[in-house]
């Protein structure tokens, strides 16, 4: 008869015991991996200038395309995306996997050479090539040496997150189907997304 007896819950001075402490660092862990700071100019890739030759190298080691962040030194919005976003591990890590990724100065004198192979300026190749007047920019440029289709991101992103989903927009080719605005609200109905909408 002792399989009749009613089920029953632990005092209330074992049910407000908190859980030992092992067991809430173990579940912390294998939930939420650790993000580590680190330098926001490793998110780069050592570049040499030469667009043609950057394209080059995304091909050879097998990366989606070629990431170019414009910017300039006194952008305050390009200095809040590299002490917020582009100098996480998660961040650096999946777009180094993914993409070559360079910067260029919008209002550099410094000689480039384009994906054409043609010798320019930074910021002749910013303005005439891509018509960047404000920063960020983030524009990727497929294997083919074109920017791909809704692959340009401008300003500053919300935070780590949308960044990040950024780039699995353009890994996962959604970028091919629709716009990054619809694509966020798909993803999780956000309001940002919505008054992006409402820009254009």
């Amino acid at each position: 008869m002792a399989d009749d007896k009613p089920v029953t819950t632990p005092s209330a001075s074992l049910a407000d015991k908190p859980a030992p402490a092992a067991d809430t660092k173990a579940t912390e862990t294998t939930t939420t991996p650790e993000v580590e700071i680190r330098e926001a100019a490793k998110f780069f890739d050592e570049s040499f200038n030469d667009m043609k030759e950057e394209l080059a190298t995304a091909k050879a080691d097998g990366k989606k395309g070629v990431l170019m962040m414009f910017e300039m030194d006194e952008c305050p919005f390009c200095q809040r995306m590299k002490s917020t976003v582009l100098n996480r591990s998660d961040i650096q890590d999946y777009y180094k996997e993914n993409f070559r990724i360079v910067s260029v100065d919008i209002e550099g004198d410094v000689e480039l050479t384009n994906f054409k192979g043609d010798a320019t300026t930074q910021k002749d190749f910013s303005l005439k090539e891509f018509r960047v007047r404000a920063t960020p920019v983030f524009q990727f440029i497929g294997l083919d040496g074109e920017p791909m289709k809704n692959g340009r991101l401008t300003g500053a992103t919300k935070d780590a997150d949308e960044f990040m989903l950024f780039g699995k927009y353009v890994v996962d080719k959604k970028n091919e189907e629709t716009p990054f605005s619809k694509f966020k609200r798909e993803q999780g109905g956000d309001a940002a997304a919505k008054a992006d909408d409402a820009k254009s």
